[in-house]
C-alpha cells in the first residue's frame, strides 16, 4: 500500500481537521506543518489538533516546508485579503515538486474561464515540478458543482439546476470573514469584498461554469444577485453582537444564463438566526444543502450536514477538509497539471470505515 509523505499548510478552521486526518490516515505520513501564528510554533502537531503526540514540530519557518521531500501539500491557508501570495506559495510548492490540494480561493476549483492569469500560473508550476494541483471543499468544490453533476446522470432532460445551500452561520466562529468580508453587523449597503460588482460571479461562477461544462451547454454568460435582512433587535453570535437595523441575513445567486434565462444557479441562504428572513428558502435543518433539477425525471436532493452535532458548521469545515485529504492519492497519481473535479477518478474517503 502507497503510503504519501503530506505537509499540512496552516491550521485554523479547516486546516486543523486536514491534520488530524492526515495524521491518523493509515496511507498518508505527516511530515511538516506550517502555521501563520508565533504562538503555533515550535508545538507539537498532534496537539494543534487534539490526537496526542505526533513527533512533527509545527514551524512558520516556510522555507524549511519549501525544501522537505514531501509528495503532497494540503494547503488551507486564508486568502480573503491576499490571493496573490497564496498562488505565489502554491506555485513555489508545485514547482519544487510537490502535488498541492487546497480549499484556498475557491475560483480555483475550475479556473481557466474565471482566473485565467492564476490557472496559468500554477499550470507552468506544475510543468516545472511534474506535480499536479486540485481545489475542492464543501461549496464550492462539492455541493454546487460535483453533486449537480453527479446527480445528472439520472437525468433523460434537463431543464434547469439550482444548487442551494440553507445554512445558519451563528456558530461559525470567523469574525473578519462574517463581519469584514460578508457584511453581517454593518449597515444595509456598507461595501464589503463579497458584495462588490463581480466578486459573486468569480467566486461561485466557477461551479457554475463546471457544471454547464460537464453537461455541454454553452453559456451566455453569469449574472449576480443579492439581497439582505437586517436584526429586528440587538443579539449575540458566537463571534459578537449584530446590532439592530445591521445585516443579519444573506441571500445571493449565481446565475448561468442560457438564451436569457438562469438554467443553472447558485443560492446561498445565510442567516444568523433561522427565524429572520422566514420568506427565504429554508433548509431540513441549521445545515442543509440541496440540489434541484428540474427535467424528466426532476430531482431533489437534501443533504444534511451534521445532523447530530452540536455545531453543524464545525462538520462543515471537516467536510471541507476531508474533500482535500481523500482526493490526495488521486492527485499524487495524476499526470502534472492543473486539475478538477471533471479530471480526476472517485475520490472516496479511503480507510474512513473503521
Amino acid at each position: 500500500m502507497a503510503r504519501y509523505r503530506v505537509i499540512q499548510w496552516a491550521t485554523g478552521h479547516v486546516g486543523k481537521h486536514a491534520l488530524r486526518a492526515i495524521a491518523q490516515h493509515p496511507e498518508m505520513e505527516l511530515v511538516g506543518v506550517w502555521v501563520s501564528s508565533p504562538n503555533k510554533a515550535g508545538r507539537d502537531a498532534g496537539e494543534l489538533c487534539g490526537v496526542g503526540h505526533l513527533g512533527v514540530i509545527a514551524t512558520n519557518d516556510a522555507e524549511s516546508l519549501m525544501a522537505l521531500e514531501a509528495d503532497c501539500v494540503c494547503y488551507t491557508a486564508a486568502t480573503d485579503y491576499r490571493p496573490t501570495e497564496a498562488i505565489d506559495d502554491m506555485c513555489r510548492l508545485l514547482a519544487s515538486g510537490k502535488n498541492v490540494v487546497t480549499s484556498s480561493f475557491v475560483p480555483l476549483i475550475y479556473p481557466w474561464q474565471v482566473v485565467p492569469a492564476f490557472a496559468e500560473q500554477l499550470e507552468r508550476a506544475c510543468q516545472q515540478g511534474k506535480s499536479s494541483f486540485y481545489c475542492s471543499g464543501i461549496d464550492p468544490g462539492f455541493s454546487p458543482d460535483a453533486l449537480p453533476i453527479t446527480l445528472s446522470s439520472l437525468c433523460e432532460r434537463i431543464d434547469s439546476i439550482r444548487a442551494q445551500e440553507i445554512f445558519n452561520y451563528a456558530t461559525y466562529d470567523q469574525p473578519q470573514t462574517l463581519f469584514e468580508v460578508m457584511g453581517f453587523g454593518k449597515p444595509p449597503g456598507t461595501p464589503v469584498p463579497l458584495l462588490l460588482p463581480g466578486a459573486l460571479s468569480m467566486a461561485w461562477g466557477a461551479s457554475v461554469r463546471m457544471v454547464a461544462d460537464a453537461l455541454r451547454v454553452q453559456l451566455d454568460g453569469i449574472e449576480q444577485r443579492h439581497e439582505v435582512e437586517v436584526a429586528p433587535e440587538d443579539f449575540q453570535i458566537s463571534c459578537g453582537t449584530i446590532a439592530k437595523g445591521t445585516v443579519a441575513a444573506l441571500r445571493f445567486e449565481v446565475l448561468g444564463m442560457v438564451r436569457g434565462e438562469p438554467r443553472i444557479a447558485v443560492e446561498h441562504v445565510t442567516r444568523l438566526r433561522d427565524d429572520l428572513a422566514p420568506h427565504w428558502p429554508q433548509g431540513v435543518g441549521p445545515g442543509t444543502y440541496r440540489v434541484t433539477i428540474e427535467g424528466m425525471p426532476s430531482l431533489r436532493c437534501d443533504l444534511q450536514v451534521g445532523f447530530h452535532s452540536a455545531d453543524h458548521n464545525i462538520d462543515g469545515c471537516v467536510a471541507t477538509a476531508m474533500r482535500l485529504v481523500n482526493a490526495i492519492p488521486a492527485v499524487c497519481g495524476a499526470s502534472p497539471g492543473v486539475k478538477s473535479f471533471l479530471d480526476l477518478p472517485l475520490t472516496p474517503g479511503r480507510s474512513a470505515l473503521r
